[in-house]
């Protein structure tokens, strides 16, 4: 079965830094799509950086570019969301989601999450003032 799993979660202060990691199970990292969500009380889920097999590169929602980082370790079959310069309203559930298929190109996954096949559970990140 395909399974993910974000973990890395906490409560850190404005400014502060903390990494995500997604776990993938059930598949092999290659010809894929990555990304990673957040979601807040009262707001929309929103694709804060995707990365496509399609085009290779990653995408950054406007919010986070520049603060955080998405990699992969294709050989742990994992993914990373290192987040730097953290600000209040980064605080979210942040999920992985995966496609196994890489039809489109890295922004079109994040703006299309539901594009995204497979869900992990969701990892806390609360940022406090």
């Amino acid at each position: 079965d395909v399974q993910l799993q974000a973990y890395g979660g906490g409560l850190v202060q404005a400014g502060g830094s903390l990494r995500l990691s997604c776990a993938a199970s059930g598949f092999a990292f290659g010809d894929r799509a990555i990304g990673w969500f957040r979601q807040a009380p009262g707001k929309e889920r929103e694709g804060v950086a995707c990365i496509s097999d399609l085009d290779g590169r990653t995408y950054y929602s406007d919010s986070v570019k520049g603060r955080f980082a998405f990699s992969s370790d294709n050989a742990k079959n994992t993914a990373y969301l290192r987040m730097s310069s953290l600000r209040p309203e980064d605080t979210a559930v942040y999920y992985c989601a995966v496609s196994l298929v890489a039809y489109y190109s890295s922004g079109y996954y994040c703006q299309h999450s539901r594009e995204m096949n497979y869900w992990g559970k969701g990892t806390q990140v609360t940022v406090s003032s």
